[in-house]
């Protein structure tokens, strides 16, 4: 993980709100359409189990992505992510109307993109990621940046560092470890 802002751990202790985008993140941006037009992506285990920690610690996640795809949505319900946004192309407006809904403070919310369109969202949220193969403009505006890609684990990272950041890590993981 490559710190760019020295407050980011600080940051990730506030957080109770994951948003995160799809294409590029949770998955490694390769959309696969077949001749039936049948749509595949590519999300990573690790990625998930990470997901998972965080709802079992109580932090909230929701996707909010530019594109619309069924994938999305199935891969939200099996994670347990009640919040998703799909063919959103205002994506600050979208984090700010989830903010409102759920009665946080944008200091509490962390966004984690890989391209321009995440940029208007990264720079409202308390603590911004990127990926390591974001796009070089969202990487100025993150507070961390992973060391793995888009669906190879960064999700995962990011999930790690909020719940270290907030000491949650050695409990949420015991169960594990006995």
């Amino acid at each position: 993980m490559k710190i760019t802002d020295s407050g980011a751990k600080k940051r990730a202790g506030n957080i109770k709100l994951v948003i995160m985008d799809v294409d590029g993140v949770m998955t490694d941006g390769r959309i696969v359409i077949d001749d039936n037009g049948v749509e595949s992506k590519f999300f990573h285990v690790r990625d998930g189990h990470g997901i998972k920690l965080l709802i079992r610690a109580g932090v909230r996640v929701a996707i909010i992505t530019g594109r619309e795809s069924h994938v999305v949505s199935r891969r939200a319900r099996e994670l347990g992510i009640d919040h998703v946004s799909q063919g959103v192309i205002e994506k600050a407006k979208r984090t700010r109307e989830i903010i409102e809904e759920l009665g946080l403070l944008p200091k509490e919310v962390a966004f984690i993109g890989d391209d321009l369109i995440d940029i208007p969202a990264m720079r409202i949220v308390g603590l911004a990621a990127a990926v390591a193969d974001s796009v070089p403009e969202v990487k100025k505006f993150a507070h961390i940046i992973t060391e793995n890609g888009g669906g190879k684990g960064a999700v995962r990272e990011v999930c790690e560092y909020i719940l270290k950041a907030k000491r949650l890590w050695e409990e949420i993981t015991e169960k594990y470890l006995k």
